[in-house]
Order: C-alpha cells, then structure tokens, then sequence
C-alpha cells in the first residue's frame, strides 16, 4: 500500500511538471467519456419518449386513414384524399376481425368558436364516437364524455380540451355552458385531461369534442370520416390485424386486384421503428465521435509519457541501479498514464450527468440516466489510459544505470 501511494506521489509530481500536455491528455479523455455518456443518455430519453408518444396515442393501435400516405423522407408526407371509409366500415371491421377490441371512428375540421365575448378564430372540432377516451387512453377530468345515445340522437354536446377550456372560460366552471361552435349552440358536458402534442403533431388539449354523427350531419354534411383509432385486444395482435383489415375494406371497397388502396392502415410501431432508425444513427454518430476522442486522447497520453520517460531516464536509471524491478518501473508509468485518463473519465462522467440534466430540462425530454452508459464510458477512459502508457513503459524497462553514466 505504501508503494502504491510513494509511486503515485511520483507520478503527481512528474504530471504536473508538464501542465499543458497532462491537460490536453486529459481534455481528449474527458470529450470521449462526456460524448459517449450524452449519447447513451439522449438515446434512451429519445426511445422512452417514443414510448410515450405511443401511449399518447392508446396501446395496441393500428390506425386506419382515408387516402393513401405518400412519405417523401422521414418528415414530410402527404396523403390522397379519399371519400369512402365510413362508420358502416368501422363496425365491419370490429364485426369480422378477431383481433380487434374496439374502433372508434374520427373526423375533424377547424370552426370558430365563441362564448360570449371571448372568439377563438379556429379551434379543431373532433367527431368521435362514445368509446374515444377507452381507445385512445385519453379520459374526462370534469363532467363525462357523450353516450352512444347521444351520439345517436346527433345531440349538440361537447367536451372542450385542456387548453380550449382555459382559453374560454379561465377559472370558471364552463360545465352545463353553451357556447357556439361556427352558428351551432352546443352544452359543455366535459373537459378532458391534458394531454399534449401526439405523433401525428396534434394537440390534444386544443380541440373540441363532439359526438362523431353529430359532426358529420350538423357541421360538415358528409357521410365518410377522416380515419379511424382500431384497438387490438394485445400488443401481439396487431401483425396478424392489419392484412385483415387490408382485406377487408378493399372488398367492401370494390378495390380490383392491382389496383391501389383508397385508404391506409397504419402501425405505430412502424413509426416507432423509423424514431429508433433516426435514434440509431445518432447513436453510431455520436459513437464514432467518441471513439475518435478517446484516440486523440490515448495519443495524448503516449506523447506525453514517451516525453515523461526521457525527461526521467536519471532517476529511472538511478532505481534500477539501486534495485527496482522491471515491474516496478511498468507499474509506475502505467499509474501515471491511468491517471490521467481516471481524471479524464471523472469530469466527463460528472459533465456528462451534468449536461444531459440540462438537454433534458431545456427540451422537456423524459430525464433518463443509463448506468451502463456510464460504466462503459469510464471504464473506456480507464483502459485508454493503461493501453497508451504499455509502450512508454516498456520503454522505460530498457533504460540501463550504465547508459545513464555514459550519457
């Protein structure tokens, strides 16, 4: 023990007589481990919000649209528009599909809308049906939602989202209120959770809803929808759902062989995957980022220990005379090469926790530290330090006392 610590006082000393090399050796050290912790970190914040998103939206989801999406890169799509995916195809689908727990049908279009003096110029009004909150995991916080009676009976009801509500009514209690949606009079039955912004970039709190048929005879006069929400009854189902449902509506669409969907069905997992494909090249970008850090780093430390040796070939020819081992001397120049790349390693752990706090409250991602990242990080630091300090060392071993005389 009190070897280790003479050896390490040595090596503090001979460190410090070369600032500015121990300091650029730790710097590479440093941006190597503070890279690969942000990266792992950021990785996993990414996939958990994923998930969330995925939540967001309901579990075990297959999402059915009118038209056909065209993608033109991971951003941009645009989507065909088509006249025929009906209610009549909503329960086809839940009548003929065994995988399927529950379909609500879903159609929009932007209104204003008013209570008293208050206007807001165009707000989304949502026709869905009475099973909406159960499907899409999206529930009431006052009131209730709609009832398929009323639904039926194309009853003038709504429940404002979250931010709808504060807009209109503030503070007050806009339960049993009327207000105007365009010119029609419709009661406030409900106001929902917050929500936030889904996949499809839609804020949630930021629309009215309104019984689905209601919507279509009393606001926009159509008899087809925009898509439909189709819950599986698990997570398994939704492979073997989706050509069925593929099938089925191109037969009760009238769709020839050959001929291309008016419609597209749509698995969040794909989306899910195509998020995970962006996540991973991030991740291999900011990989190889490391890893060129932690090159530079090593480099550092082998320059800066070769010099180290042939600044020190007295003393290191002075303890051979006097009796130090071959092993002792690798021992001491491995544990000054370590030692700078354990210090580099501890302030890129520390920055690296540090920093990913930060990204993470600035861009309101879910916080999520990997303890693996970490551990691979340091330990990466740590080898980097013992493989760059193996040939100075060996190196040292071959200085003999005579040829420290001679010279």
């Amino acid at each position: 023990m009190n070897r280790v610590v003479l050896n390490l006082k040595i090596a503090l000393r001979s460190l410090y007589s070369f600032k500015l090399r121990t300091s650029l050796a730790v710097l590479g050290v440093f941006l190597g481990t503070f890279s690969l912790i942000l990266v792992y970190n950021l990785a996993g914040s990414l996939a958990r919000k994923g998930e969330m998103e995925i939540e967001k939206l309901g579990k075990n989801m297959l999402i059915v649209r009118s038209g056909t999406v065209i993608r033109h890169g991971p951003r941009t799509s645009l989507l065909s528009q088509a006249a025929n995916l009906t209610l009549d195809d909503a329960a086809a689908i839940v009548e003929a599909v065994p995988w399927v727990q529950s379909v609500t049908p879903s159609s929009s279009r932007a209104f204003p809308v008013r209570y008293r003096d208050v206007v807001l110029s165009s707000i989304l009004l949502t026709g869905v049906s009475a099973n909406y909150p159960e499907v899409r995991n999206f529930h009431v916080q006052e009131g209730t939602f709609f009832t398929d009676e009323e639904d039926a009976r194309l009853d003038r009801v709504i429940v404002l989202g979250k931010k709808v509500a504060e807009k209109l009514f503030g503070s007050d209690d806009p339960l049993g209120e009327t207000v105007l949606v365009w010119r029609v009079p419709c009661r406030v039955i409900g106001v929902m959770e917050e929500k936030g912004v889904d996949l499809s970039n839609v804020d949630q709190d930021n629309q009215i809803f309104i019984p689905v048929r209601t919507f279509l005879r009393r606001f926009v006069n159509k008899d087809y929808v925009n898509n439909f929400f189709v819950q599986m009854v698990d997570s398994e189902a939704t492979a073997a759902a989706k050509p069925e449902i593929e099938s089925l509506l191109r037969k009760r669409h009238k769709i020839r062989p050959g001929q291309k969907d008016d419609f597209s069905v749509i698995d969040l997992k794909d989306v899910v995957a195509l998020q995970a494909q962006a996540t991973s090249m991030i991740s291999v970008l900011g990989r190889i980022s490391a890893g060129v850090s932690f090159l530079i780093g090593a480099l550092g430390i082998l320059s800066i220990m070769i010099l180290i040796v042939n600044e020190r070939r007295i003393e290191i020819g002075i303890r051979r005379a006097v009796g130090s081992r071959k092993r002792d001397i690798i021992l001491q120049f491995l544990l000054e090469s370590s030692f700078i790349s354990f210090l580099g390693g501890m302030v890129g752990v520390v920055f690296g926790f540090l920093v990913s706090a930060l990204v993470f409250t600035v861009s309101k991602l879910p916080f999520s530290i990997s303890v693996t990242g970490i551990l691979f990080s340091f330990a990466a630091s740590v080898i980097v330090g013992i493989i760059a300090g193996i040939y100075p060392s060996q190196k040292a071993t071959t200085i003999q006392p005579m040829d420290v005389i001679k010279s």
